[in-house]
């Protein structure tokens, strides 16, 4: 196999996205690259995952991880590697599919350090662990590889390493000590009303006014019981129910998100939305009680101070300090912090800058840098689209210099 095109490889897998534990397409393209490069590699852990194992000598273990997995999400860019991919989702659903979130970025440059990596050894000793998970977007890829016996055939790293794109410059890396990415919760509310038709909302109970009592209730978790000085977002991305306009159905379904970074602040507001949820359907005199279902829940992601010193002064070396960058608390969320937490060992993860450094030109200080990337198509929406270069030469980089620092510490 010829050396690594890392833009070839980054417009393929954009072309060619794949749902949480459906990414057989592009786990064998990983796969096959690894074994090119030299790697002992293992497919199937945590049903779509890829491991590829480099030994170098006596040394520490290093994880680096990149996601796989892609979003139901229907693509906008209008970029001539657009993608056009539909696929059934997990809830049985035909949805258009969107590497929105940059994890084709985070598979690219990780093969791209794998290969530099492996091509020169000298920079670095120890072994290399290059994991690339499923279903980060479910919350759930990281914890299925370690279910895999993870440890047991890998062997545990001292230091988890990784990547996420983001609307900052590109050439810039943002990296946080201690609470980095907020904990994320997922539920799926159903609201049981009556149904009947719409000309008789009498004979009914109606379980859209339920609904939408319920959102405008929950709106009210954060405003008015989380204090000032503490951080959460709950958002409401799914309300569906009924078939035509002129029938009441029985059921509303909501899906809900919850960030945060704060155990009892975490706490507080799922009671909150406990406590306003079975309120509002007590109100309208619902049939029987609404159900409440975790879709998925994992913690924050916590940096550790010591190795965030160690990889941020490795970074200010190779791309200079003015484009290293603390971004402050990222209220996105991460389960790749897990492999470390299991292990009890450091992990450093950081955002890699991926807009179009023009967008900035006018920014004279970091907070005006903020303000402008606020107003850029960020992950998860339908026009996100990281520039090519310099974001996948920095992230190879990145990762690298990462490895190199910490095997040379």
């Amino acid at each position: 196999m010829n050396a690594l095109d890392l833009a070839e490889t980054y417009r393929d897998l954009h072309a060619n996205p794949e749902l949480s534990y459906q990414e057989t397409r592009t786990a064998a393209l990983v796969a096959g690259h690894l074994r090119a490069f030299g790697y002992e590699v293992s497919e199937n852990v945590g049903r779509t995952g890829v491991v590829g194992i480099l030994r170098n000598g006596p040394g520490p273990t290093m994880l680096l991880r990149a996601d796989m997995d892609a979003l139901p999400v229907e693509e906008k860019t209008g970029l001539p590697y657009a993608s056009t991919v539909r696929a059934v989702d997990h809830f049985g659903h035909d949805v258009p599919v969107m590497h929105a979130c940059g994890h084709d970025v985070h598979v690219t440059c990780l093969l791209g350090a794998a290969e530099t990596l492996a091509a020169d050894r000298s920079t670095w000793r120890g072994t290399l662990q290059c994991v690339f998970q499923p279903a980060e977007e479910l919350g759930t890829g990281s914890r299925a590889m370690l279910d895999d016996d993870f440890y047991e055939r890998f062997g545990t790293p001292s230091v988890v390493l990784g990547q996420h794109v983001a609307p900052l410059p590109a050439g810039m890396l943002g990296l946080r000590a201690g609470s980095a990415f907020a904990a994320a919760d997922s539920l799926r509310v159903v609201m049981h009303g009556r149904g009947g038709h719409g000309s008789r909302p009498d004979a009914t109970i109606d379980p859209i006014v339920m609904a939408a009592a319920t959102v405008m209730r929950l709106q009210t978790v954060v405003s008015r019981e989380v204090p000032g000085g503490d951080t959460a977002v709950l958002t409401i991305g799914a309300l569906n129910a009924g078939t035509k306009e002129n029938i009441i159905p029985d059921d509303a379904v909501m899906l809900l998100n919850i960030r945060t970074f704060d155990e009892d602040v975490r706490a507080k507001v799922m009671a909150a939305i406990e406590r306003i949820v079975h309120s509002e359907a007590a109100a309208s005199g619902a049939p029987k009680p609404p159900d409440i279902e975790t879709m998925m829940s994992f913690p924050v992601l916590v940096n550790t101070a010591s190795a965030v010193e160690v990889i941020a002064r490795g970074f200010a070396e190779e791309f200079g300090a003015g484009n290293v960058m603390d971004p402050g608390p990222v209220t996105g969320s991460e389960d790749v912090g897990l492999f470390a937490t299991e292990a009890g060992v450091p992990c450093v993860y950081w955002l890699l800058g991926g807009a179009d450094p023009a967008a900035f030109a006018g920014a004279t200080d970091l907070e005006e840098a903020k303000k402008i990337a606020y107003g850029l198509p960020s992950n998860h929406s339908p026009l996100f689209a990281p520039v090519v270069e310099p974001t996948l030469r920095v992230g190879v980089a990145a990762l690298v210099r990462g490895v190199g620092v910490w095997a040379g510490r």
